[in-house]
């Protein structure tokens, strides 16, 4: 069958059968033509259809997603650290509210963080390149947000709050804040906190951003205890950043609080002592190596490090003070309470006995060399004399008698250079040590000679004891032998980590030594310590030669004599005899102390 397509007009009809005419083919060509354009109007309008088909069924739920996007937000939950306290559950590190400012680095381009940045800056007094530096580690195009202030005073939170529109991607958030309510009280002990840097995150891949971290002391030594994990929280907001609802939540995990072995009683009684000088305390219960005070001066105040830091705020704490250095773990010469090392090692070793007489002068001359007593000398004297008047010729001989080799052997007996510092969880420190005539030749390339023998004796020359293990030394005078092990968590107190270690001295021979701390205070060089303000205690004073500047004062002592519970060493910097800078800052311990069990 022919199908006919016929066009009619008033005037005439076409009949496509028929044998086309020169008008038929004019008008032919112009059909086709028509024809063409209605096609390719057909063709255009099909292209358009399916785009916007293609937009609506097709891409439609990808466009949906993006705005959700737009819209939907992963908020972090910052965990509280854990709670440290002292003994006596006095808080000395807790958390409170405070507001912190975050950046959604995407609701920016690159070019307007870069204009919005200064003003920030400017309000937060945070460094503009800090801001950028934070922006750019995350990537400008993170979803996640970047904390770039801690903290934020009323004045800056207003104007954030004015300018939000000016603003897009800058918020303020509630958050969680470390506080040390006794100030610089026990600083070196506690430490302070910080944002993890770029190598913490990368070495602890599950910390977020802006994870807070301890950078010193028990901050960063039970960091993973006391740290906690973030939560966080998928909400739903407007465009002016405002929540319009909760999509889901996965909680914070609050950090595990410590307790500590310190008494912040005995710790301001010790920094109060010291005052505004060089210098170290501690104080050690003489049973279990509790360590009840831990005094380094000078100090820092790390509620300094919960907010932005100055320029010139750090680089005072950068100063020739070194705030930052623990002096309870830095090595001094003990100068003569280093003798009850030696008198241990002179009876220990077997060559003298409790009841031995050494000659006294007022010098000795050994190899051309003379060494000197303090006075014309005692005459001959027992271990209890020679303790009491810290006589240098008793120990000069007693020291050339026994050797070296013995001497360094009981003075880590004693915990000089054996003290294990990992118990403290501190991170850092150093400890003592005690020449001999091997560990000269290896460290110096030098022989040894007699007279460093003789110096060594008295706690001169290379000898070096950090005021901890000088604590651990005079603690294993008292109980009765045995070398404790200093802790500063509670938890860590009578298991077998902190088990004390026998020296294997024979009684007599400390009790021999003990008698002679007794006289120390009793009739000699520390008399100023039996006043009657205190049970009687035993100690020794000290004093160390520095090449060129006023000689380091030393004390050590333990109380009650009868009964002894605590001892406490302590060193003064540059402070001249023992007897008068450092003595009476033990004296000030001892009082608070036992003022406190009266109670």
């Amino acid at each position: 069958m022919v199908r006919q397509l016929s066009f009619t007009s008033e005037t005439s009809s076409i009949d496509f059968l028929k044998s086309p005419s020169k008008s038929d083919k004019r008008d032919s060509r112009y059909l086709y033509r028509a024809v063409a354009f209605i096609l390719l109007i057909t063709t255009l309008m099909g292209v358009s259809v399916y785009r916007l088909v293609g937009l609506q069924l097709i891409e439609g739920k990808q466009n949906r997603i993006r705005a959700e996007e737009n819209r939907i937000r992963l908020l972090p939950i910052p965990s509280n650290r854990g709670r440290i306290l002292d003994r006596n559950d006095q808080p000395l590190a807790e958390n409170h509210l405070t507001r912190a400012v975050y950046l959604w680095p995407k609701e920016q381009t690159q070019e307007e963080w870069k204009q919005s940045a200064p003003q920030l800056s400017k309000v937060l007094d945070v460094p503009t390149e800090e801001i950028i530096a934070k922006l750019e580690k995350v990537n400008y195009n993170s979803a996640a947000p970047v904390r770039i202030a801690r903290y934020v005073t009323p004045e800056a939170f207003v104007w954030i709050g004015e300018n939000a529109l000016e603003l897009p991607g800058v918020e303020i958030r509630s958050d969680s804040n470390r506080y040390y309510p006794q100030g610089s009280v026990a600083s070196h002990v506690l430490g302070y906190i910080g944002e993890a840097t770029l190598e913490d995150l990368k070495a602890n891949p599950e910390y977020p951003m802006g994870m807070i971290v301890g950078k010193l002391g028990l901050e960063a030594g039970a960091n993973e205890q006391l740290a906690g994990v973030w939560g966080a929280r998928l909400v739903e907001v407007n465009a002016q950043n405002q929540e319009l609802r909760l999509l889901g939540e996965k909680p914070s995990i609050g950090g595990k609080g410590i307790k500590l072995t310190l008494d912040i009683a005995l710790q301001k009684a010790a920094e109060q002592g010291i005052g505004y000088r060089r210098g170290a305390a501690v104080a050690i219960n003489v049973k279990t190596g509790e360590v009840l005070a831990m005094a380094s001066s000078p100090r820092f105040n790390p509620n300094t490090f919960t907010k932005p830091i100055s320029t010139e705020e750090w680089e005072d704490l950068q100063g020739l003070e070194n705030p930052f250095l623990n002096r309870t773990l830095q090595g001094y010469p003990p100068g003569s309470t280093f003798k009850i090392v030696s008198a241990a090692a002179g009876m220990g070793s077997g060559k003298f006995s409790p009841g031995s007489m050494i000659a006294t002068s007022a010098s000795i001359t050994v190899g051309g060399i003379t060494f000197h007593e303090h006075s014309g000398g005692y005459g001959v004297i027992g271990f209890r004399d020679a303790l009491a008047f810290s006589s240098n010729t008793f120990f000069y001989r007693l020291g050339m008698a026994v050797g070296a080799e013995e001497i360094a052997k009981w003075a880590g007996r004693f915990g000089i250079g054996s003290t294990d510092l990992k118990l403290l969880k501190l991170g850092e420190g150093s400890t003592g040590f005690v020449p001999t005539p091997d560990n000269k030749e290896e460290i110096f390339g030098e022989p040894w000679y007699l007279g460093d023998t003789i110096t060594m004796s008295i706690g001169q020359g290379a000898v070096l004891a950090t005021p901890l293990e000088l604590a651990v030394m005079v603690a294993t005078a008292a109980n009765g032998g045995n070398r404790v092990k200093p802790h500063l968590l509670a938890d860590m107190t009578n298991t077998p980590e902190t088990k004390p270690v026998p020296t294997g001295l024979d009684p007599q021979v400390i009790n021999t030594i003990k008698e002679g701390l007794v006289s120390v205070v009793q009739y000699g060089t520390g008399q100023g310590m039996n006043d009657g303000t205190i049970p009687l205690t035993g100690g020794k004073t000290g004093t160390s030669e520095v090449l060129w500047q006023q000689s380091h004062s030393l004390f050590v002592g333990f109380g009650p004599a009868n009964n002894p519970e605590i001892a406490i060493a302590v060193v003064i910097e540059n402070g001249g005899y023992g007897s008068v800078a450092a003595a009476p800052v033990a004296k000030q311990m001892f009082q608070t102390y036992f003022s406190q069990k009266k109670k």
